[in-house]
């Protein structure tokens, strides 16, 4: 490995960084102008099914199973790889530029990042997050527990294991030393609890399942047997059981364009979708 000189100063080389490079920019802003798309009903979500997508469609369609009507949503898709989150009417929605994003047509409030999107959710509807205080705080911690532990795994495990240009020891070694010691964390609590946070599903269950359950399930960055998931045993209890739930296994293939056809439903704009529209049955359809 070559040495590095630090340069006295950093200048941008748009060149270097794999294949997520296009879009990765050292500036915010729209680079061109376009609308967003707008469905029927009240939520408008404009995302993709990676883990921080699969959040909000899977607490949408969970809303939908208790019979809360008013959590209907179009899910149109962002394909990030493209820079659609690049656009105009994106950049209005959310300035970070970062998938989901919520338009709620209702009250014409905006809501980006994922945790405060499953906040807002939960306290419009009044589910999926207890009331009384000292509960309340427990889930929180939870919640912002995720949204600080995540980018450890898939900004820093996720790139330098499966995605950087070249194999790096250091940057593998220290991220992978976190992401075990937080799927430790997660794994000792559960062993207490039946879910993060007490004995009910809630946000932070919802928030940590698409990272840290598919993790531990071996479905992310092929690094199962590497990080040695099984024997994070209640972890795994606790991801099996969220898995096998329905409205689980809907919104996780919201939005998603990767994996088996029968799990990708690019956009969704009505709950027959996932009867119709799957792209194993267009793909059907147009042979």
């Amino acid at each position: 490995m070559a040495d590095y000189t630090l340069p006295k100063v950093w200048t941008w080389d748009a060149e270097n960084g794999g294949d997520w490079a296009k879009t990765n920019r050292p500036i915010a802003g729209a680079t061109f102008d376009a609308e967003l798309p707008v469905g029927k009903h009240p939520l408008q979500l404009y995302s993709m099914g990676t883990p921080n997508g699969q959040k909000v469609t899977i607490m949408l369609e969970e809303l939908l199973a208790l019979g809360k009507t008013g959590a209907e949503y179009d899910a149109h898709l962002i394909r990030i790889g493209e820079g659609d989150q690049f656009s105009s009417g994106f950049v209005a929605l959310n300035p970070n530029s970062k998938i989901p994003a919520l338009m709620d047509r209702d009250t014409g409030t905006r809501v980006f990042e994922s945790g405060s999107i499953l906040l807002y959710l939960a306290e419009k509807f009044g589910a999926f997050l207890p009331s009384d205080p000292a509960q309340r705080t427990e889930i929180l911690n939870w919640v912002f527990w995720l949204q600080g532990s995540a980018p450890y795994l898939g900004g820093g495990f996720g790139h330098f294991y499966a995605y950087a240009p070249e194999k790096f020891e250091y940057p593998i070694n220290r991220f992978t030393m976190e992401v075990k010691r937080q799927m430790d964390v997660l794994n000792r609590e559960l062993a207490e609890h039946r879910y993060l946070g007490g004995d009910d599903y809630t946000i932070a269950d919802m928030l940590t399942w698409p990272w840290y359950g598919n993790l531990v399930l071996g479905e992310a960055y092929d690094a199962g047997e590497f990080l040695d998931v099984e024997s994070y045993t209640h972890l795994r209890r606790w991801a099996e059981e969220i898995l096998a739930r329905p409205a689980v296994q809907r919104g996780r293939i919201v939005n998603r364009t990767r994996g088996p056809l029968n799990e990708q439903l690019h956009e969704r704009h009505d709950a027959s979708d996932f009867d119709t529209r799957t792209q194993d049955k267009i793909a059907t359809a147009v042979e």
